[in-house]
This record gives structure tokens, C-alpha cells and sequence, in this order.
């Protein structure tokens, strides 16, 4: 099998979101006087899931509203600064390699569409990617299949020859729909949970060795 394009997941997989979500929210419970902060391990449980349940699992007893807290944690994070280190260790080298070799990217996400091209434009990540789907109204969200698809289609790419990196089993479900093979990054939150699920799973412990496997693929 010659691998010649990847289609990457980007909260816990390129990037530590929860990092940024967790600064986002800490600022919305202090503005209501709590005192408390947002529960990193919860935040990274429920970061492929997004939206409203993530919002409503951080925040708990604090949150009468999910919707509108959303809204209002997407406005805000809209305006916040991106860390410099945001994404994981060797992503950038990384995704030069794989440019370099020739091999196109697509991003596929939950996260809103907006907020993936800000955050990957500050990270001067974004001209790595042919295509950035991120979420939007008429969207079906992952694991639902389409925005996989649509990321595809947008590379000219087939099953055969294009590889679905991921770290949750949000990922898993959304390659499976999309018939895509999937290897999983294993510093990603969800992991654990995705070998726990599918133990036989291509898996990398690295980015660095997302090209040492694409060697193997392509002799």
C-alpha cells in the first residue's frame, strides 16, 4: 500500500487543547466568583466530543445553560492568544517531512471551523493542510462519517491510499465510517481507551514516527 495522503484529527492529536480550553473556561467560572477550576482530566476526557456536552461535563453545577455557555466559550476563544507550543512536540518538523515527501494533508475535527483555521494560521501550521474541515451548522459532527469524506475528497484521495490519524475513539468510529485505516496517536487523550477498544490498532508513540511507518508503506 502506498500511502500518499493523511487526514489528521487536531484537539489531542496535533495539539493540546485542553490546555487553551482549560484557560477558557477558568476565566468564565472566575468571572461568576467560583473559585474553582476546570477539571483538566474531564476536559480531555470529553475534548472529542465537544460542544454542548463537553461544556456541560467541565462546568458541572455551574453551567444552567450549555448552549449559551458555548457560545460564549467559542467567543471567547476566538479573541484568545494561542500558545506558541500549543502543538505537540515535533508536529511542525513533522508535517515538513511529510510535505517534503510529497504526502498531502487534510485536518478533520469537531472543533468549529473558525476556530481550526485561527488556531493552525497563529500556529503557522495551516499552509501544511489542502483542506481544514473543521465543524459547522450543517454538519454532522464525527463520528459521523462526512467531514472525513469531505476532507477526501478534498485531497483527490481514495482508502487505499490515505490514512486517518486520530486518538480517540470518536476517530476510530469516524475512519471506520469513512473506510479509512487509522493509526492512533498514542499521547492523545483518548488513547487508552482506543487500544482498550481495538488492541490490534497501528498506534505511534511519536510524531516523527508517523514517517518512520510511511517508510514501511512506501518503498
Amino acid at each position: 500500500m502506498t500511502i500518499q495522503h493523511i487526514i489528521f484529527d487536531l484537539d489531542g492529536t496535533l495539539i493540546d487543547s485542553a490546555r487553551l480550553t482549560g484557560q477558557i473556561i477558568d476565566a468564565m467560572l472566575a468571572d461568576r466568583g467560583v473559585e474553582e477550576t476546570a477539571d483538566r482530566d474531564m476536559i480531555r476526557m470529553m475534548d472529542a466530543v465537544g460542544g454542548e456536552k463537553m461544556i456541560a461535563a467541565v462546568m458541572g453545577a455551574h453551567t444552567v445553560d450549555p448552549a449559551a455557555d458555548l457560545e460564549a466559550f467559542r467567543a471567547r476563544h476566538r479573541v484568545a492568544a494561542t500558545p506558541a507550543d500549543l502543538a505537540f512536540a515535533g508536529v511542525a518538523e513533522t508535517l515538513d517531512t511529510l510535505a517534503q515527501r510529497g504526502i498531502r494533508s487534510a485536518i478533520c475535527s469537531n472543533k468549529p471551523q473558525v476556530l481550526c483555521e485561527k488556531i493552525l494560521t497563529d500556529l503557522g501550521l495551516a499552509r501544511h493542510f489542502d483542506a481544514i474541515i473543521g465543524s459547522a451548522p450543517d454538519r454532522p459532527r464525527k463520528p459521523a462519517p462526512e467531514t472525513a469524506r469531505m476532507a477526501l475528497a478534498a485531497l483527490n484521495g481514495t482508502a487505499e491510499s490515505t490514512l486517518y490519524c486520530g486518538d480517540s475513539l470518536v476517530d476510530l468510529k469516524t475512519a471506520q465510517g469513512a473506510g479509512l485505516p487509522m493509526v492512533l496517536a498514542r499521547w492523545g487523550y483518548g488513547a487508552e481507551e482506543v487500544i482498550a477498544h481495538a488492541p490490534q490498532i497501528v498506534a505511534i508513540d511519536t510524531m516523527h514516527d508517523l514517517v518512520t511507518l510511511l517508510h514501511g508503506h512506501n518503498p
